[in-house]
């Protein structure tokens, strides 16, 4: 009889591991040559397009990198590539049909319990054994959330598996790239390439999906595919042998198993010899790999009579897919996930937005912009409340359903929107009232954490509403610091007390809890304190929650902007392409990935939307310390519109100071 031990013997956790690469490769040697790695500094080679990881080759030379030493530099050349860190799989789980240890070493864990293997994936491959990659995505517990919303607040079940088909507004919103939130395009590139490829079918998500990787970035795929799919370019083949894999993809190659069938066509590979090719593909140390299986790729299109030169560039497109090719199942499961997730936006904004809240940390914009994205599109956000709030992010009725029900959300182009007034209540502002708003949890509140937020809602729900701040503290234990950072994010002015008299109170509160003596405590009564001004209300938000409800931290120097002549996002999306404009807004993001040539990528936001800043290396080098390490940008240049799609390619940065911190997702 089987046994839960016999089930763990069989069955256990591949090994991971990564190497030296830019930037630690140039910082490791540094050290024992007499140089401060602290000196060395290094800008973010590798770094990340949307949510893949793009590895430079190789390091850069000295001259591009404020003259690091040679010797450094050459040490650096010969430390890239070595193994730097071993570790515990993500995902990958390997099952054997006898005791794991009979096949391969195992060894325990820095975590007590658990086990792992001494070999990574491409070990277990070559010894025989099957490994799953278990992926845990954080937007799958955020779809749990919402549709558990929508059953308890609009009273419709939702399946994830029975949403309605090809719907035209999923794809509207797709197209106009309004997705913000949604799975796996939400990135810079993603939303730069849905306008240009305006999906109308499932299929289309599918190859979006697959689109931005850097497999088909690398082999120049990404252009083609856009002309052909809109006829403004002739569907070739390097040679009439691709027609058969490449057929459906336009004559561009885009996943694995395209890649396997044309070494199959070309080049009379079998089966087996083209599923080494895509374990090829998948390795860390694909590149080795691939070349290795270069002559028998060459040899076998020769016989075929496919020129030397036509077999290169085959081998060009193979060998581009070396690093990162998407395989298609994986595209259809992930395309899935992108349609449900703007199917959910469309329909219920509100159970949207607070499933993605209540999920975090997850995605690819901070709960910030996820809270401004909202309030663009006339969902309200409101603060925590212990009188109202759950453990995390929930929906929160406001008032009555509308006549003809919830209002759908309406696309615009990259989520751009007019911008509601500082403390102006978004539901008041909207031309059509919604009914429902997102109220965020308390465990979103510095130092109060998820055990505490529990302790807190449990009491209330068994005992009801707490009467004042004394009686809270005395059904729950609440630390000086927890009641501070309570009153900052306004979550106990629904007690009667303002911000500042609830700060005030809370050194003597926290001294009272549920095993002191009624009545024991000194005195808690604040004088009389002013109250919080907008900009001081909206530092206060972002300080214990990380997030401004009722206003954007561009909004408190518009005036200045205005009469510097520096454009809103949504005025930018309008103005017409070739016109110098400037900018001004909050760095959300900063990617410089390994697939574009030096360029690198700033997400600029305000109050009506995001916009993409292109810069290039050499005006990287120019404003290097404002472009790394200024939060927020007034950005003049150039605007750039290819079939809806619009970027500002820079010529000059400027800082902009901000009197409400913000902080930017940098991917290195």
């Amino acid at each position: 009889m089987r046994t839960a031990r016999d089930d763990r013997r069989r069955a256990k956790a591949s090994m991971w591991g990564n190497t030296y690469e830019p930037p630690p490769v140039l910082t490791r040697p540094a050290g024992p040559v007499g140089r401060s790695p602290k000196g060395v500094e290094v800008p973010g080679l590798a770094t990340a397009d949307g949510h893949d990881v793009v590895p430079a080759l190789l390091p850069p030379a000295a001259s591009d990198l404020d003259e690091i030493p040679e010797h450094v530099v050459d040490l650096a050349d010969r430390f890239l590539r070595l193994p730097r860190h071993l570790g515990i799989h993500s995902g990958g789980m390997v099952m054997c049909d006898r005791p794991v240890i009979e096949v391969c070493p195992v060894e325990w864990a820095r975590m007590p319990g658990r086990t792992v293997l001494q070999w990574d994936k491409e070990d277990c491959a070559d010894a025989g054994l099957v490994k799953f990659d278990l992926l845990g995505l954080g937007m799958l517990t955020a779809l749990r959330i919402a549709f558990t919303s929508v059953a308890e607040h609009e009273g419709r079940t939702l399946d994830l598996h029975a949403l309605p088909a090809e719907d035209p507004r999923v794809y509207d919103l797709l197209s106009a790239a309004d997705t913000v939130g949604v799975f796996q395009v939400e990135s810079r590139a993603q939303m730069g390439t849905l306008p240009r490829l305006q999906p109308r079918t499932f299929y289309d998500i599918v190859i979006e999906v697959a689109l931005i990787r850097p497999g088909p970035i690398q082999g120049n795929s990404v252009h083609p595919y856009i002309e052909r799919a809109h006829g403004r370019q002739a569907v070739t083949y390097l040679h009439p042998l691709l027609e058969k894999s490449l057929a459906k993809t336009k004559g561009v190659p885009l996943f694995q198993e395209q890649l396997m069938q044309m070494a199959i066509d070309v080049a009379d590979f079998t089966p087996a010899e083209a599923d080494q090719l895509r374990r090829a593909m998948g390795s860390k140390r694909s590149t080795e790999r691939m070349e290795a299986l270069k002559g028998r790729l060459l040899s076998g299109m020769a016989s075929h009579g496919i020129t030397a030169e036509v077999g290169e560039q085959i081998y060009d497109k193979l060998r581009a897919f070396a690093d990162f090719g998407f395989p298609e199942s994986h595209a259809y499961s992930f395309a899935f996930l992108v349609y449900a997730s703007a199917w959910l936006k469309v329909y219920h904004p509100a159970a949207f937005y607070a499933g993605l809240l209540a999920a975090q940390p997850m995605g690819f914009y901070s709960p910030q912009s996820l809270a401004a994205d909202a309030r663009r599109h006339g969902v309200e956000v409101l603060r925590p409340d212990v009188q109202a709030s759950d453990v995390q992010a929930c929906v929160e009725r406001t008032g009555p359903t509308p006549p003809g029900g919830e209002p759908l959300l309406v696309p615009a182009p990259s989520g751009t929107g007019p911008a509601v007034g500082v403390g102006v209540r978004t539901g008041a502002a909207a031309d059509v009232p919604r009914s429902l708003a997102v109220r965020l949890g308390l465990a979103s509140v510095r130092s109060v954490g998820e055990d505490v937020a529990q302790r807190l809602v449990d009491e209330r729900r068994a005992h009801g509403p707490f009467a004042d701040l004394r009686d809270l503290v005395r059904r729950v234990r609440l630390s000086t610091t927890q009641l501070e950072a309570l009153a900052t994010a306004g979550a106990l002015d629904v007690l009667g007390a303002t911000r500042r008299e609830a700060l005030w109170a809370a050194g003597a509160l926290a001294q009272e809890g549920p095993d002191t003596l009624p009545g024991v405590s000194v005195g808690v009564q604040a004088p009389t304190l002013p109250g919080l001004s907008d900009v001081e209300a909206a530092t206060a938000d972002v300080w214990a929650t990380g997030v401004s409800v009722d206003s954007y931290p561009t909004q408190f120097v518009r005036d200045g902007l205005d009469a510097a002549g520096v454009l809103r996002v949504v005025d930018a999306f309008a103005h017409e392409a070739g016109r110098r404009v400037a900018v001004a807004g909050v760095v959300t993001h900063r990617q410089r990935p390994g697939t574009a040539g030096g360029v690198t990528f700033l997400s600029l936001e305000d109050e009506t939307g995001l916009l993409n800043i292109v810069c290039s290396a050499g005006l990287w080098q120019r404003f290097r310390h404002v472009a790394r390490t200024s939060r927020a940008l007034v950005v003049r240049g150039r605007l750039e519109r290819s079939d809806g799609a619009t970027n500002l390619v820079a010529e000059h940065l400027g800082v902009l100071s901000l009197k409400v911190r913000s902080t930017s997702r940098d991917f290195r």
